[in-house]
């Protein structure tokens, strides 16, 4: 029996492992809502083998194997925490501008609306 729990142990690691590097590639292709969707599955399999592994007794070997695959796990998931960092701040300076174009309009907004009209009666576009 405990050859068999090992053997699922590193059998969970190593789909934990595939999952990570599947959400790296979606993080580093922008594609931010299927790493969502996929977060959800990697978070359950994880808890699961979180539970496995407190029963699992693992020979040399298997502890290597499991060193292996752990380390390769906290790389990619450093690398998406990178990418989502990036992510984060171009979405606070969109937001930013945004706010700044807001901000601008509610105070100029009006007297530009004016100039432009005024420019189209002379057949004047603005370019």
């Amino acid at each position: 029996m405990a050859t068999t729990t090992a053997r699922a142990v590193l059998e969970g690691y190593t789909q934990l492992r595939r999952q990570v590097a599947i959400m790296l590639e979606l993080a580093r292709a922008g594609e931010w809502d299927v790493l969502i969707e996929r977060q959800s599955g990697y978070l359950q399999l994880a808890d699961r083998l979180r539970e496995l592994d407190k029963s699992a007794e693992l020979d040399d070997e298997g502890v290597q194997r499991k060193a292996e695959l752990l380390e390769s796990i906290l790389a990619d998931d450093l690398a998406i925490r990178e990418q989502l960092l990036a992510r984060r701040n171009e979405l606070g300076q969109l937001m930013d501008s945004s706010r700044r174009q807001r901000d601008l309009h509610r105070s100029y907004g009006k007297q530009a609306s004016s100039v432009v009209s005024s420019a189209d009666d002379f057949g004047q576009g603005i370019s």
